[in-house]
């Protein structure tokens, strides 16, 4: 499984309507990790092979996205997103979403997965 890109409007439909809901709902069995990226952002061009290896290695466990901030302006701005790569770790079946700002490395991404999406 490859990462997917994420639109604003595939956000709404799939995670959560901000526009009709101020409470996070996100209401699958699968969790999911979204990377706030641009393309002409050196760390977040780091992170990017790591998200395909791990997308790779844990297949239908976790969904892995990508939203290019220059493109989806307003979902990042829903976000705050100030810098870039910025990863959302989104539990499943409503849990509190956590966000963790820079480039992270593949070990640590792994245990943020194992360790709170995953359990």
């Amino acid at each position: 499984m490859a990462t997917v890109n994420l639109t604003t409007e595939a956000f709404k439909e799939q995670f959560f309507d901000y526009n009709k809901s101020t409470d996070w709902k996100y209401d699958h069995d699968t969790p999911a990790l979204i990377d706030f990226y641009a393309d002409w952002c050196a760390p977040c061009k780091m992170v990017a092979p790591i998200l395909e290896e791990l997308s790779e290695e844990y297949g239908e466990k976790v969904k892995i996205y990508k939203v290019n901030t220059e493109v989806e302006q307003e979902l990042s701005a829903v976000f705050g997103i100030r810098s870039i790569p910025s990863l959302l770790f989104v539990p499943k079946n409503s849990g509190q979403p956590m966000m963790q700002a820079g480039a992270l490395p593949k070990e640590a991404l792994k245990e943020v997965i194992d360790k709170e999406l995953l359990v």
